[in-house]
Formats: C-alpha cells, sequence, structure tokens
C-alpha cells in the first residue's frame, strides 16, 4: 500500500510515499473530522473477515475511528496504525516536518537530544541510538523506553518508541517518523515492521503545482 502526504500544509512541499506491508492501515485525515475518519473506517473494516477477528467488528471499526482522530490532531504529514489479521492494532506511525524559514536544518548532532524529549513522558534506560543510510536519506535512528503520564496525571505507564529523524538530500525539511508502541512483549516484531516500513519510505520535493521535481531540479 502507498501513503502520499502531498495534500498536507507543508511550507516546503514535498510528498511522502510508503509502500507499506500488509497491516499497515493508511489513517492520514485531509479535513481531521471525525465523520472523515468514520469513513475511512467503514471502508477497511469492510474488507475484514469478521471470522479471523479476535474481537468484535464494532470494536475495531470504534478503535480506527477514534485511533484516526488522536493522531491526525496535531495535522501530521501522515498517520498509520498497523493491526494484525485479528483486528489487534499494534503501533501507531506518524510522519512530522520541522523547518524554520531563513534557520538551517539542524546537524544529527543537534537533533539527537532532541529525540529524547517528550511533552508527557520521559525516557527510561539507555536509549539506543545509531545513524543509518535510508533510500530516503541519512538518519539517527533513536529506540527508548518511555514512561508516559497517565490520564489527568495520575501515575505512568511504560511504552516504547522509535524516532526516526531523516535528512532528504533535496529538501531542508527535516522528517521525523515516529512509531509507538504498548505491548512491550511483541517490541522486537514491531521493531522489525517499523524498521522495514521506514526503509520503503521515499521524499521527493514536489513544485508549487504540486508537480514532483526531479533529482537533478528541472522540472518534469
Amino acid at each position: 500500500m502507498t501513503a502520499s502526504s502531498e495534500d498536507a500544509p507543508l511550507a516546503e512541499p514535498y510528498e511522502c510515499i510508503f509502500e507499506f506491508q500488509p497491516g499497515w492501515i493508511d489513517l492520514t485525515l485531509h479535513e481531521g473530522t471525525k465523520a472523515e475518519a468514520t469513513a475511512l473506517a467503514t471502508e477497511v473494516v469492510s474488507g475484514l473477515n469478521p471470522l479471523g477477528l479476535a474481537i468484535e467488528t464494532s470494536a475495531a471499526f470504534d478503535d480506527m475511528v477514534e485511533r484516526a482522530v488522536r493522531l491526525n490532531d496535531d495535522v501530521p504529514v501522515l498517520a498509520a496504525a498497523y493491526y494484525t489479521e485479528t483486528g489487534e492494532a499494534l503501533a501507531n506511525l506518524m510522519v512530522d516536518g520541522y523547518r524554520d524559514e531563513g534557520v538551517p536544518r539542524p546537524s544529527a548532532e543537534e537533533v539527537t537530544p532532541l529525540m529524547l524529549q517528550w511533552g508527557n513522558a520521559r525516557v527510561t534506560g539507555e536509549p539506543q541510538i545509531t545513524r543509518l543510510e535510508l533510500p530516503a536519506g541519512p538518519a539517527v535512528r533513536v529506540q527508548s523506553m518511555l514512561k508516559v503520564r497517565r490520564w489527568l496525571g495520575f501515575g505512568r505507564k511504560l511504552t516504547e518508541c522509535i524516532r526516526y529523524a531523516v535528512f532528504p538530500p533535496d529538501l531542508q525539511t527535516l522528517v521525523v517518523v515516529t512509531v509507538h508502541w504498548e505491548k512491550l512483549a511483541r517490541s522486537e516484531e514491531i521493531t522489525a515492521l517499523a524498521d522495514e516500513a521506514v526503509r520503503s519510505m521515499q521524499i521527493n520535493p514536489l513544485s508549487k503545482d504540486g508537480v514532483p521535481i526531479p533529482a537533478d531540479g528541472g522540472a518534469e
């Protein structure tokens, strides 16, 4: 499956395309409304085999609607979630772009400590930090355990997250992919799914008219 962000409101136009493996569901909303999320979930759930689900079809539908609305709250470039064949949601994936006009893009060294900062959580244990060469460009990958504040601030829960800061060579935008999950017993499986998804990612600059710009900078 391919998902593109070309309709997202970006300061520096580009498209973000994933060749998702089965299980990943594109939950990107262009208007961010519950009605749009409901239409998306209706289409996806209608294609599921109810006999193969471990939960009620209505539960899978409700989860997809709520998850789509929540993931699109901050208007990401792209939002997706991974669902098993039984209808269980394993992980969320979000793509965001960061760029300040007139300010140089931060370096990998500058970005790394920022990737360990969370508004509602703190990193616990020693994070795994690696450098990657992805098809979309050089990247910093940070995998960490998080203690997340629960609703109303009562207590914390353990979750796990991978952040990829990608430096597309043909853009000044910093593209950050965040994959987050709560089922820690399945971390090895989800980590493999996340790495596979990010390796499939393409980031292409667009003209003002939304036309992909070839690598040599010329117009198609």
